[in-house]
Protein backbone atom coordinates (compact mmCIF):
# COMPACT_ATOMS: atom_id res chain seq x y z
CA UNK A 1 0.00 0.00 0.00
CA UNK A 2 3.08 1.96 -0.05
CA UNK A 3 2.41 3.18 -3.74
CA UNK A 4 -1.94 3.71 -2.96
CA UNK A 5 -2.97 6.30 -5.48
CA UNK A 6 -6.08 8.21 -6.18
CA UNK A 7 -7.03 7.99 -9.81
CA UNK A 8 -3.49 7.02 -10.41
CA UNK A 9 -2.67 10.89 -10.02
CA UNK A 10 -2.01 11.42 -6.36
CA UNK A 11 0.43 9.39 -4.22
CA UNK A 12 -1.64 9.80 -1.07
CA UNK A 13 1.68 8.52 1.03
CA UNK A 14 4.01 11.21 -0.46
CA UNK A 15 5.58 13.69 1.72
CA UNK A 16 4.93 17.26 2.21
CA UNK A 17 0.90 15.89 0.71
CA UNK A 18 -1.53 18.50 2.18
CA UNK A 19 -5.23 16.46 2.84
CA UNK A 20 -8.64 18.32 4.07
CA UNK A 21 -11.26 21.14 3.74
CA UNK A 22 -10.06 25.04 4.86
CA UNK A 23 -12.20 27.67 4.55
CA UNK A 24 -11.20 31.82 4.60
CA UNK A 25 -13.06 34.57 4.84
CA UNK A 26 -12.67 38.23 4.03
CA UNK A 27 -12.21 40.24 6.77
CA UNK A 28 -16.04 41.84 5.99
CA UNK A 29 -17.98 38.76 5.90
CA UNK A 30 -21.34 38.60 7.58
CA UNK A 31 -21.02 36.91 10.90
CA UNK A 32 -24.04 34.80 9.98
CA UNK A 33 -22.60 33.84 6.90
CA UNK A 34 -19.23 32.75 8.79
CA UNK A 35 -21.18 30.82 10.90
CA UNK A 36 -22.69 28.66 8.35
CA UNK A 37 -20.48 28.05 6.36
CA UNK A 38 -17.98 27.17 9.15
CA UNK A 39 -20.30 24.76 10.47
CA UNK A 40 -21.10 23.37 6.73
CA UNK A 41 -17.87 22.76 6.22
CA UNK A 42 -16.78 20.95 9.54
CA UNK A 43 -19.84 18.53 8.51
CA UNK A 44 -18.22 18.43 5.07
CA UNK A 45 -14.74 17.18 6.78
CA UNK A 46 -16.98 14.36 8.79
CA UNK A 47 -18.24 13.16 5.40
CA UNK A 48 -15.98 13.08 3.24
CA UNK A 49 -12.43 12.34 2.23
CA UNK A 50 -10.52 15.54 0.50
CA UNK A 51 -7.40 13.69 -0.78
CA UNK A 52 -5.82 17.20 -1.78
CA UNK A 53 -5.99 20.10 0.40
CA UNK A 54 -8.79 22.48 -0.93
CA UNK A 55 -9.45 25.96 0.40
CA UNK A 56 -12.79 28.10 0.06
CA UNK A 57 -12.25 31.63 -0.14
CA UNK A 58 -15.39 33.47 0.74
CA UNK A 59 -15.55 36.91 -0.66
CA UNK A 60 -17.25 39.73 0.31
CA UNK A 61 -18.49 40.34 -3.48
CA UNK A 62 -21.86 40.17 -4.94
CA UNK A 63 -20.02 38.37 -7.78
CA UNK A 64 -16.99 37.14 -9.22
CA UNK A 65 -15.04 37.27 -12.25
CA UNK A 66 -14.18 34.34 -13.74
CA UNK A 67 -10.99 33.61 -15.79
CA UNK A 68 -13.27 33.50 -19.11
CA UNK A 69 -14.96 36.78 -17.56
CA UNK A 70 -18.58 35.71 -16.94
CA UNK A 71 -19.63 37.47 -13.57
CA UNK A 72 -20.60 33.86 -11.41
CA UNK A 73 -21.20 33.23 -7.52
CA UNK A 74 -18.79 30.54 -7.21
CA UNK A 75 -15.03 29.09 -9.41
CA UNK A 76 -13.31 26.21 -9.15
CA UNK A 77 -9.39 26.70 -9.90
CA UNK A 78 -6.69 23.83 -10.54
CA UNK A 79 -4.13 23.33 -12.71
CA UNK A 80 -5.76 20.80 -14.78
CA UNK A 81 -3.22 17.47 -14.80
CA UNK A 82 -0.75 18.83 -12.38
CA UNK A 83 -1.79 17.68 -8.77
CA UNK A 84 1.02 18.81 -7.23
CA UNK A 85 -0.35 22.61 -7.06
CA UNK A 86 -3.32 22.78 -4.60
CA UNK A 87 -6.96 23.88 -6.33
CA UNK A 88 -9.21 26.34 -4.53
CA UNK A 89 -12.56 27.80 -4.39
CA UNK A 90 -14.15 30.81 -4.58
CA UNK A 91 -17.40 32.00 -3.11
CA UNK A 92 -19.39 35.33 -3.82
CA UNK A 93 -21.09 35.85 -0.20
CA UNK A 94 -21.32 39.73 -0.55
CA UNK A 95 -25.29 39.71 -1.79
CA UNK A 96 -26.04 37.97 1.55
CA UNK A 97 -28.07 40.67 2.89
CA UNK A 98 -30.08 41.73 -0.25
CA UNK A 99 -30.93 37.71 -0.63
CA UNK A 100 -32.09 38.27 3.40
CA UNK A 101 -34.44 40.98 2.40
CA UNK A 102 -35.77 38.92 -1.15
CA UNK A 103 -35.60 35.16 0.43
CA UNK A 104 -35.26 35.59 3.71
CA UNK A 105 -32.01 34.55 6.18
CA UNK A 106 -32.75 30.49 5.93
CA UNK A 107 -32.63 30.78 1.90
CA UNK A 108 -29.94 33.24 1.76
CA UNK A 109 -27.30 30.94 3.73
CA UNK A 110 -28.56 27.64 1.54
CA UNK A 111 -28.04 29.45 -1.69
CA UNK A 112 -24.67 30.49 -0.72
CA UNK A 113 -24.13 27.01 0.61
CA UNK A 114 -25.54 25.40 -2.65
CA UNK A 115 -22.47 27.34 -4.12
CA UNK A 116 -20.19 26.12 -1.93
CA UNK A 117 -21.09 22.05 -2.52
CA UNK A 118 -21.54 22.74 -6.34
CA UNK A 119 -17.93 24.07 -6.50
CA UNK A 120 -16.57 21.22 -4.34
CA UNK A 121 -18.60 18.50 -6.94
CA UNK A 122 -15.83 20.54 -9.50
CA UNK A 123 -12.99 19.36 -6.78
CA UNK A 124 -14.03 15.69 -7.04
CA UNK A 125 -14.37 15.88 -10.85
CA UNK A 126 -11.06 17.09 -11.07
CA UNK A 127 -9.74 14.58 -8.36
CA UNK A 128 -11.45 11.54 -10.28
CA UNK A 129 -10.18 12.74 -13.63
CA UNK A 130 -13.86 12.30 -14.86
CA UNK A 131 -13.98 12.85 -18.49
CA UNK A 132 -17.13 14.85 -18.69
CA UNK A 133 -18.66 17.81 -21.59
CA UNK A 134 -19.09 21.27 -19.94
CA UNK A 135 -22.76 20.88 -19.78
CA UNK A 136 -22.61 17.14 -18.10
CA UNK A 137 -19.96 19.04 -15.75
CA UNK A 138 -22.37 21.41 -14.47
CA UNK A 139 -25.35 19.02 -14.46
CA UNK A 140 -23.61 16.72 -12.36
CA UNK A 141 -22.47 19.84 -9.79
CA UNK A 142 -26.14 21.17 -9.61
CA UNK A 143 -27.60 17.68 -8.67
CA UNK A 144 -24.54 16.76 -6.38
CA UNK A 145 -24.80 19.98 -4.44
CA UNK A 146 -28.64 19.49 -3.90
CA UNK A 147 -28.12 16.04 -2.34
CA UNK A 148 -25.10 17.32 -0.25
CA UNK A 149 -27.62 20.11 1.05
CA UNK A 150 -29.98 17.77 1.19
CA UNK A 151 -27.88 15.12 3.48
CA UNK A 152 -26.61 18.31 5.42
CA UNK A 153 -30.26 19.58 6.08
CA UNK A 154 -30.90 15.93 7.66
CA UNK A 155 -28.22 17.08 10.65
CA UNK A 156 -30.17 20.18 11.02
CA UNK A 157 -32.53 21.39 13.63
CA UNK A 158 -35.65 22.25 11.85
CA UNK A 159 -38.18 25.14 13.90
Amino acid sequence: MDNRKLGKNINLHERGHRTSLRIRFDKDIDSEVRRSCKEFVSFLRKEYFFPLRVVVYVKNVKKLIAIDGDKVYGTFWSMNDDYSVEPHIRVAAGDYNDLCNKWGKDSALTAILLTIAHELTHYFQWINALKLTPIGQERQATKYARYILDEYAETREHP
